[in-house]
């Protein structure tokens, strides 16, 4: 009997270890991304899984838009973090690609009055791979947002405003190889930034089809939308899969990015009984008709579809029309051109006003961003949260000012 109870308590010891062993394995398991970031670098385990996505209900909710996937998509954007990529949106780019696989954009000028687009990448990228472009450079604005996104977000882009000469025989160059005072506002210099947060080298999360990220996961294709070559900078196309697997390697995968990452409230959406906001038209800037917006509310679908410069705008991989469940106008205070390379300057660390449509209907509000890190968090009149219905969010930054018509 003694024996028998050494034994029975050695047996047990080990069975304690074991319990234990595997709830810590498990713990990192999921901490660390474990087999979700294994489905998302394998290719064959990718296609794989893939392929169970049809056949399975929508039960898991997207950290960014609050819309519902399959637990095959949920097992492969935990394995990633969120990527912000940067889309053109002058005449000679569209249609663009991948537009509409995004769970949240941005748009706003870039110089000009021409437009770009922040295109957030996570949920609606799992089921399939896809090509997106074209991929354009880096505003600061943009910069700011994408750092909503957890740690180390995924930023990809093609350059940047910047403040470094290229051409030692430019005037405008000093001895040091910077850009004499004047030609670059310091408030506007992208590249500057990404190397002051730690983005912008060889192996960070910042990836530049520029410097540090070329084939595969970043390509030149100028026959994308024709038979005629599209100029150069038009050209530079980008694959999610290929993109998330040179962020992998890098070590940026679905491992602790959303500490600190603030996630909007989300409600079910159904349409109001007599919606008010059915049409939604606005200009960015007087003089470019070809960046005017209008968004036309569906109420069977309960969204609104793009119109950009008077047209349907097109996502050329599947050409459907681009669609939003919530169309955001956010109101932010414009300067510029404010050095001699014609840059513009946004300020989206602030407050300001805002107008939520939804449902067919518009919420008057405010928006306010209190650091580059901080969420832009969106409030009522009452100073209330206010919540997105499941779905993409399109976020319009319109110069403080600017009219809104809508009926």
């Amino acid at each position: 009997m003694k024996f028998d109870a050494k034994k029975k308590k050695l047996i047990l010891t080990f069975v304690g270890l074991y319990v234990v062993v595997s709830i810590a394995s498990f713990a990192f398991f999921k901490l660390t991304g474990g087999g979700n970031a294994a489905i998302s670098s394998d290719p064959n385990k990718l296609a794989s899984a893939r392929t169970k996505i049809a056949e399975e209900p929508k039960t898991e909710e997207c950290p960014l838009n609050g819309m519902y996937y399959t637990k095959t998509e949920e097992s492969i954007w935990s394995g990633r973090r969120p990527m912000g990529i940067m889309i053109e949106n002058s005449l000679d780019s569209r249609p663009q690609s991948g537009l509409s696989n995004a769970d949240i954009i941005y748009e706003a000028v870039a110089e000009g009055g021409v437009t770009r687009f922040l295109s957030m990448f996570y949920c609606g990228s799992a089921a399939d791979n896809v090509t997106v472009g074209p991929v354009r450079s880096a505003r600061i604005y943009f910069i700011n947002w994408v750092s909503e996104y957890g740690a180390e977000p995924i930023y990809v882009h093609f350059g940047g405003a910047n403040n470094i000469c290229s051409n030692s025989e430019d005037p405008n160059c000093t001895e040091d190889g910077t850009k004499q005072p004047g030609v670059v506002d310091p408030r506007v210099m992208a590249l500057e930034k990404l190397i002051d947060l730690g983005w912008r080298h060889s192996n960070g999360n910042a990836l530049d089809g520029g410097s540090n990220a070329g084939a595969p996961a970043i390509v030149r294709d100028q026959y994308r939308l024709s038979e005629e070559p599209a100029a150069w900078e038009h050209s530079a196309i980008g694959s999610t899969d290929l993109l998330y697997d040179l962020a992998d390697d890098r070590g940026f995968n679905g491992r602790g990015w959303d500490k600190g990452y603030t996630p909007w409230t989300f409600v079910d959406g159904a349409s109001v009984a007599s919606p008010d906001a059915t049409e939604i038209e606005f200009e960015f800037w007087s003089n470019k008709p070809d960046y005017d917006v209008s968004w036309k509310y569906n109420a069977d679908e309960n969204n609104y579809a793009r119109l950009n410069g008077g047209v349907p705008h097109i996502d050329w991989e599947n050409k459907e029309q681009l669609t939003a469940t919530n169309v955001v106008i956010q109101f932010v205070d414009e300067e510029g051109p404010v050095d001699d390379e014609k840059h513009m300057y946004y300020e989206v660390i602030d407050t300001g006003d805002a107008m939520i449509f939804q449902n067919g209907t518009m919420i008057e509000g405010t928006w306010e961003k209190s650091s580059r890190t901080d969420r832009t968090m969106f409030y009522d009149q009452s100073g209330k949260e206010i919540s997105f219905v499941r779905g993409v969010v399109w976020i319009e930054a319109l110069p403080t000012g600017n009219e809104v018509f809508y009926n």
